[in-house]
This record gives structure tokens, sequence and C-alpha cells, in this order.
């Protein structure tokens, strides 16, 4: 009776996850469908090519929009219909502060107090003044050359992910700790059941092993802070529907603010010990050191390099899954323009590959936040480590 319980709950988990699975990928079919038409009309030649034929899916435009920052949160659109989250638009420029809502620019297509979005050249989706540009009928705004951009603090489409994602932490630990608190020597249950392992798994598996059982409390608040924002941001740009769908752990300004953290906390942290070791490294012949410093060099090339690998690693594995995903999807679109037969035949092949990277997406989201913590977590022992 009891092998057979445990079958139905293995049984109904697997059907849960591929449910879940399905959920996600016809998310992200019915997003890109519907994007097919998402550019506002500003006029009839809107939509339509050169010859008068009706525009084409751009594979590539879709993806890059989809994996890079934005003013506002694109929802959904559907030919003339566009449901998107207009966020605050905040600039700087010249002494004045300028703050309205980014749907004043109507999707990139107008100007609004003297600002708008660049289409093109090198400032190609930023802010620039159009007194200080070119705004063409079309809405193409290019800036010039040598001219200074406003600065930018607007709340873009990652930096409101960022703000609920952190929410979204804040609550899991304060209500995680006020169960301990209440439930004090009983066994945990609910989301502190779910979550428990995991906290275990960093401090066990990952901070006393390279730090040390002596010292690793000190760093097991920034190792399980990092761990959770990376691994929860990861699993919210699976989500292809608000408020998930934001490429937060894919931007690489991100990536090198979490990386810079873990590179101050290694300096700041690190022992005599450790900086001799750079400086004058034990065992290496001495013409390596003299008159040319090359191992010293050497080792102070690393201690950049290591923040640097760490914040390319994250960024690059993010980033390539949603395209490798999204350029599956692509595919149906594609090849239904030249046939809606070779659409649909595509299309299968399409979801099981898409179904195999999301699948893969779902691991990587966990081994991602774990790299990213266990080298933070080994450079902060061999900065402390002591040496006899």
């Amino acid at each position: 009776m009891k092998k057979n319980r445990n079958t139905r709950n293995i049984l109904l988990r697997k059907i849960i996850l591929f449910g879940v699975i399905a959920i996600l990928l016809a998310g992200q079919v019915l997003a890109i469908g519907f994007s097919n038409n998402s550019e506002p009309q500003n006029n009839a030649e809107a939509t339509h090519d050169e010859h008068g034929q009706p525009e084409k899916f751009k594979a590539g435009d879709m993806i890059i929009e989809h994996i890079i920052d934005n003013h506002d949160w694109h929802i959904l659109s559907y030919k003339d219909f566009h449901l998107s989250l207009p966020l605050p638009v905040i600039l700087l420029d010249e002494g004045k502060l300028h703050i309205f809502l980014s749907s004043k620019f109507h999707h990139g297509h107008d100007q609004y107090k003297g600002f708008a979005v660049a289409h093109e050249g090198d400032f190609k989706g930023k802010i620039v003044k159009v007194d200080q540009a070119k705004f063409s009928q079309e809405g193409i705004i290019t800036q010039q050359e040598g001219q200074a951009l406003p600065l930018d603090f607007s709340i873009t489409k990652t930096v409101l992910a960022l703000f609920i994602s952190l929410i979204i932490m804040s609550w899991l630990f304060i209500y995680i700790a006020r169960m301990y608190r209440k439930n004090e020597g009983e066994a945990p249950s609910g989301v502190q059941s779910m979550l428990e392992p995991i906290i275990l798994f960093v401090r066990d598996d990952i901070a006393k092993p390279s730090i040390g059982e002596k010292k690793y409390m000190h760093y097991m608040p920034f190792l399980l802070t990092l761990f959770f924002f990376i691994f929860i941001n990861n699993l919210l740009g699976l989500v292809p529907i608000f408020p998930g769908g934001a490429n937060v752990t894919g931007n690489i300004a991100v990536t090198m603010v979490l990386a810079v953290f873990t590179f101050l906390i290694t300096s700041s942290s690190a022992n005599k010990n450790y900086w001799v070791h750079i400086v004058n490294t034990p065992g290496v012949p001495w013409w390596l050191k003299f008159p040319v410093p090359l191992m010293p060099i050497v080792e102070l090339i690393g201690v950049f390099t290591k923040p640097f690998v760490l914040m390319v690693r994250l960024f690059a594995n993010i980033t390539a899954g949603h395209i490798i995903v999204l350029g599956f999807i692509s595919l149906i679109f594609i090849f239904g323009q030249m046939n809606p037969g070779f659409g649909y035949g595509i299309s299968i092949i399409s979801i099981a590959f898409s179904i195999f990277m999301t699948l893969l997406e779902l691991l990587v989201a966990f081994i991602q936040a774990y790299v990213f913590t266990l080298l933070s977590a080994l450079y902060f022992g061999m900065a402390i480590e002591e040496h006899h």
C-alpha cells in the first residue's frame, strides 16, 4: 500500500513538472506569436517592406528584445493592441530632474519634454535629447557624436525585476526566521521544510568545506543571499509572463555588481599570508621575481580575473540558455511564414527541443547559483587561510 502511494506521488510530481514546463513553453510561444505585430503603426508602411509586402518575422530582433533591458515591461501585443507596464523615467539633465512614465514615449516612437529613445547608432535603446538628435518622421532617433546623454536613473524592467526578487527573498527569509523561533525544536513544515535543505546545503557543502569550521559563519549571510538571489532570478527569468521574464542574471551589469561584492569581501578580509603569497610566492624561483616581477604580476592579475570570470560565466550561461530556447520557438514562425504546413511540422521538433532546453535551464538555474556561491566561498577561504 505504501509502495503504491509512493509511486502515485512520484507520478504526480512528474505530471506537475511537465505541466509547468508546458505552461512556460506555451507562454513563450504565445508571447512571440503576439509580438510578431508588436510595433505600433505610426504610418501606413510601419509593418510593410519597401515592396509593399507584409514585413516578415525577424527572429534576431525578437530574441534581442526579450533579453535586453527596457524602459517599459511589455506584456502582450496583438495587432494594434499593446499591453505593457509603463515604468518611471528619471533623468538628470543640466542640473534639472525630469520624472515621468515611459508611456509618454509611446513605445519609443514619440518624444516627450525634449527626450526620446534612440533607435539607431551607438546609443540605441538609450534616452537622448531631441534637440541634440535627429527626429525623423518615422520616429528614428540618433544621437550625434560628442554630445552628452542625460544621466538616466530610470526604473527599468531589470530594476523592477530586482525589486520583485528582493521582496520575495525578504518575505522568504523573514517568514522562515519567524517559523524557526515559533517552532523551535520541532520538525520544519511548509515553506520552511522546502528551503531548509537548501540552506543546510549552502552551509554544509559550500561554506564549511571552503572556508573552514571556525570562520564560515561570518560569510553565511552573504553566501545565502548570493545563492538565493541568483537562484530566484534564474527561475523568474524562465517564466514568460509578468512578474517573470526579465533577464536579470543575464544582464552583465547585475553579474558585475555581484562579482564586485565578492572581490571587495575577499580583499577586505584577506590576511597577511594571502598578500605575501601574491607579492612573494613561496617556492617560485627568484629569477621569476627579479629583476622583472613576473610571478607577482601574474598573481596580481589573477586577483582581478577571478571576479571577472564569475561575472562572465553567469551572464553567458543564462543569456545563452534564453537565446537557444527562443531560437527553437522562433523556427515555428519562420517556417510558418514560408508555409503553414511547414510551421505545424517544425513545431513538433521545436517544442521537443524547447522542452529539453527548459529542463536543462531549470538545472542550470540551480547549478549557476551553486557555482557562483561555491567559487565566492573558495575565494574567501583562500583569503583567510592560515599558513604555518
